[in-house]
């Protein structure tokens, strides 16, 4: 699609002597987004003061919210010393900050003002003075306004956007005031980002990204925000950047030349400046003790604070009859007045406490409403001229200036938490908990594993034991029968006792083998270490007890045995003695083993109950965090909710305003071809009758049902369906419906696949409508529809058919992203066939398709996303161009004219141009085209091209 061209110029203001001409301040503005509910002052009628031509003063109130005017003179220049009929009508008084205005040789008025600046103050002084405490005030979280308003040619763009690239002493206050907020913020943790538009025509265009116009304007229902959906916003790094971002701008920027100003801005520029700096906040470190293993408190939660700066510079003022503006440079101003008009209506209705303010007669008052009556600090410096010839604007705006100064805003801080940097905070710690919860854990497992060999050495010790007894009964059953009787009862009742103590023991093992599962299951699931420890010490204590009865038990036996042998056996002697000796050292041993299991058990016992406690320490602390990070994600998951619900409004709302960026001509003859000479009028579809809403209706109740016919097999209903489809699509409102219930995909399969003129008709005519939205632009190019389109230009010779093909084809060129995949799939080969058919409407959307690729190719080359020669060339493309550029339709010239125009912007085309004639031809268009702006493109464009000024220098041309 064919976008408006807009004029590009760098334009340079400074209140010298020597010139008048303007420099344009470049950057970007967007909406507030922590705009508070405006505020206006409650001034008593009897303290108002007064606007008669008296002396106007005001004290030095304490309000810190109140708008603070300052007042510039601009020098003479070289348009003001030849009026020798005109004095100068004003006088300053910068030390009592005092203007005098001379209406005559005998009548005069003062004025009093925050601050007076001659025209010799520097540009460092007005921004001290006026911008430094707004900036100040926004690095401290409050939001900010600075306004320049004046006539035009005053110096306004000299005050707020002057660059100063070549002498930094001239910068404005827009590099200033960057300077300032880049000097007191950090780029770790502050966030500084920017954007600029313009309100042009009473439409808000983007500067940084000139496809974007027409951008609506949204009120938050929620806090009564103005935000501007779809405004580029650009991060700011470094301040080299900002400087790179207003010349971006700057030449993106509608101006034009009148009798007051060379270069005069025919729009207002707003740059919007938004900060995000974290507050210092005390936080208690973490730390971490291994042999404590202690914790500390948890840290605060930390906030941050949102401001914004919006720097303004607002169009002059102009009397027509004075300015010499006329055609368009006369509509623009019209609507240039019309918004300064609308503002001060404002302002006279907040200076006089009005019960209503109408700030939603004009966009420039809706952007300015947090500025004035709202809730940020504001500064405007209004800019005069010294000459009496412009009296009567001098003096309306002074008077704006002492209005302004009577309105008193409503300061508030924009403070939140930074819930996100607490949650990531919380998170770190529950993952050191966590490994050392598993640290505390393995440590248990190695001291299991190590009790379980003591237990595995004490039986060994037992079983040993058992077989020395057994053995040294044998000997005393061969010395003696009675002997080996009392020792075969002795060893049976040793291996009644050994049977006792091994089920005992075995009962033992199956009962650690219980506990142990018990343990593992416990381990895994973190809650209950209690029971485990009182596990161990039940085991600890039957074990003890046990080895205490078996000891006992020894000792008595072998005190039994010994009195037997003594009193029976007392020839045996000292043999004897020496065996009992030796049994009951074994059984000391066998006491000194069970103390040292005694004592390591009681270790092992105080370990279980260090362990214990530090595990319900770590559970309290983790359960705690565990509650605090699960309201954190909730209450992240509710705002997460909130913000898609609001952007899917956004959108829904977004889709309802035309986004379409050709002139109101292309727009017209578009929509009366897609209705007057579409298929529902050429085959009386009933459904044209309908109204919008009865379209809508039919997309959400049976478009699918629709969609469903085109697949039918009667040719009847497939013709039916398709012109309902095609109705809807001409409706911007329908085509996301169509496209999400496949509607898309069934019209390219109606034009793959059918052969009837009526259905390849009307279906290139649906596809050419949905081919008018940037999204659906890239889903026919994914899913081959350039290259079906080609095909079915090639094999019908309907008039028609080609129109509608050639429409969708001129559509699809509008997108720059999609030009290679356009070309490769012939859709420019395409192009330039149709145009064999000698069909007037069919050349005149041809010739659409071929402006709307040049166009967007050369702002794709000048904003540096592309280079090299056009993809045009190679297609033979420009001599169709010059060769058809006297055609007598008027539609297909213009566009014809425009394609010349933008392919000769770029350098790589120069040669082709002049081996195929182009240049003259657009010599030709820069003196005798019809429009004075397609004149003033070719103009521009042959000035550019240093190939192009060598060539007519050498033809004399």
């Amino acid at each position: 699609m064919v976008m408006a061209s807009s004029r590009v110029s760098v334009r340079s203001e400074r209140p010298s002597s020597s010139s008048s001409s303007r420099s344009v301040a470049h950057g970007s503005g967007s909406e507030q987004q922590n705009h508070n509910v405006s505020v206006r002052s409650k001034v008593p009628p009897s303290s108002r003061r007064s606007v008669t031509p008296t002396l106007r003063s005001h004290d030095s109130d304490q309000e810190p919210g109140r708008v603070r005017v300052a007042v510039r003179l601009r020098p003479k220049n070289a348009e003001d010393c030849p009026d020798a009929d005109f004095a100068d009508c004003i006088e300053l008084q910068p030390e009592m900050k005092r203007l005098k205005l001379r209406k005559n040789n005998w009548s005069s008025e003062s004025y009093m003002f925050d601050e007076v600046f001659p025209e010799s103050a520097s540009q460092k002084r007005v921004y001290e003075a006026v911008a430094k405490p707004v900036v100040e005030s926004v690095l401290d979280g409050y939001n900010g306004t600075v306004m320049a308003y004046g006539q035009t040619g005053t110096g306004k763009t000299y005050t707020i956007g002057r660059l100063g690239s070549d002498d930094v002493s001239e910068r404005g206050i827009m590099v200033r005031a960057l300077e300032d907020i880049f000097a007191n913020t950090s780029p770790d943790v502050d966030c500084v980002e920017v954007s600029y538009l313009q309100l042009y025509l009473e439409s808000i265009q983007d500067l940084l990204a000139p496809e974007k116009v027409n951008i609506p304007i949204v009120e938050d229902p929620k806090n009564g925000e103005i935000l501007l959906p779809g405004a580029a916003v650009v991060k700011i790094c470094d301040l080299e950047q900002f400087p790179q971002l207003l010349q971006v701008g700057e030449a993106n920027r509608h101006a034009a030349n009148t009798k007051l100003n060379t270069e005069s801005s025919r729009s207002h520029a707003i740059l919007m400046v938004s900060i995000r700096r974290s507050s210092r906040v005390q936080e208690e470190k973490e730390t971490d003790n291994k042999d404590s293993n202690t914790r500390s408190a948890s840290p605060s939660v930390p906030t941050v604070r949102k401001s914004k700066l919006l720097m303004v510079d607002l169009a002059g003022s102009e009397r027509v009859d004075k300015s010499g503006s006329e055609g368009h440079s006369l509509e623009e101003a019209k609507f240039i007045n019309l918004s300064l008009t609308s503002l001060g209506k404002c302002i006279n209705a907040l200076a006089e406490n009005c019960p209503h303010i109408p700030t939603r007669d004009s966009k420039l008052t809706r952007l300015l409403r947090d500025s004035f009556g709202g809730s940020a600090r504001t500064s405007l410096i209004i800019t005069i001229g010294p000459s009496a010839r412009f009296l009567a604007e001098t003096s309306s705006t002074i008077m704006f200036g002492q209005r302004a100064m009577k309105i008193v805003n409503s300061l508030k801080l924009k403070e939140e938490f930074d819930y996100q940097s607490q949650c990531r905070k919380l998170e770190n710690r529950v993952d050191h908990l966590t490994a050392e919860i598993e640290r505390q854990e393995k440590l248990r497992i190695n001291e299991r594993e190590e009790l379980n060999k003591i237990i595995q050495d004490c039986q060994i010790s037992f079983a040993e034991a058992e077989k020395s007894l057994l053995t040294r009964s044998e000997q005393h059953q061969l010395e003696s029968s009675t002997y080996q009787k009392v020792l075969a009862d002795t060893t049976q009742m040793y291996e009644r006792k050994i049977a006792e103590m091994s089920k005992q023991l075995e009962g033992e093992r199956v009962q650690s083998k219980s506990a142990q599962e018990q343990v593992d299951v416990l381990n895994k699931l973190s809650k209950d270490h209690q029971k485990l420890i009182q596990q161990h010490q039940a085991d600890k204590l039957r074990y003890q007890k046990a080895l205490a009865d078996t000891t006992q038990m020894y000792e008595e036996k072998v005190e039994k045995l010994t009195k037997e042998q003594e009193n029976e056996h007392a020839h045996a002697g000292a043999t004897k003695q020496l065996e009992l000796i030796e049994a009951q050292k074994e059984v000391e041993e066998l006491k000194q083993k069970l103390q040292e299991m005694s004592h390591l058990h009681e270790g092992t016992v105080q370990d279980l109950q260090s362990v214990k406690s530090e595990c319900e320490k770590l559970s309290s602390e983790k359960a705690t965090l565990s509650m605090e990070l699960k309201a954190l994600r909730k209450k992240l998951v509710d705002e997460e909710k909130e913000r898609k619900a609001v952007e899917n409004e956004m959108f829904k709302l977004k889709r309802l305003v035309a986004e379409n960026s050709i002139d109101i001509e292309d727009r017209k003859s578009q929509m009366k071809e897609i209705f007057d000479k579409g298929p529902s009028a050429a085959f009386g579809n009933p459904l044209a009758k309908h109204k919008p809403n009865q379209a809508k209706d039919m997309v959400f109740v049976g478009l699918q049902k629709i969609i469903t016919l085109l697949k039918s097999e009667e040719l009847d209903t497939q013709i039916h369906a398709v012109k309902v489809v095609a109705n809807l699509a001409a409706e911007d409102i329908n085509q996301e419906k169509i496209v999400e219930e496949g509607g898309l995909d069934a019209l390219l399969m109606l034009v793959r696949s059918s052969s009837n003129a009526t259905i390849l008709r009307v279906a290139s005519g649906a596809i050419a409508n949905l081919a008018m939205n940037d999204l659906n632009q890239g889903l026919i190019i994914s899913k081959g529809g350039a290259q079906l389109l080609a095909t079915t230009a090639s094999k019908t010779d309907d008039p028609q058919t080609l129109r509608m093909v050639a429409g969708a084809l001129a559509n699809l060129c509008g997108n720059e992203s999609l030009h290679t995949m356009l070309k490769e799939d012939g859709g420019i080969k395409a192009l330039l066939r149709m145009v064999r058919t000698g069909n007037t409407d069919v050349i005149a959307q041809v010739a659409r398709g071929i402006a709307n690729f040049a166009k967007c190719e050369s702002r794709a080359i000048i904003q540096g996303h592309r280079k090299g020669h056009s993809l045009l060339i190679d297609d033979g493309t420009l001599v169709w161009l010059v060769a058809s550029s006297n055609t007598s339709s008027t539609s297909t010239k213009r566009h014809i004219e425009l394609a010349l125009c933008h392919l000769g912007q770029n350098e790589e085309n120069s040669q082709d141009f002049i081996s195929s004639g182009a240049l003259k031809e657009l010599i030709r268009i820069s003196s005798e085209s019809s429009r004075e702006d397609i004149r003033n493109l070719a103009k521009k464009t042959l000035n550019a091209s240093r190939i192009f000024r060598a060539e007519m220098l050498a033809e004399n041309l």
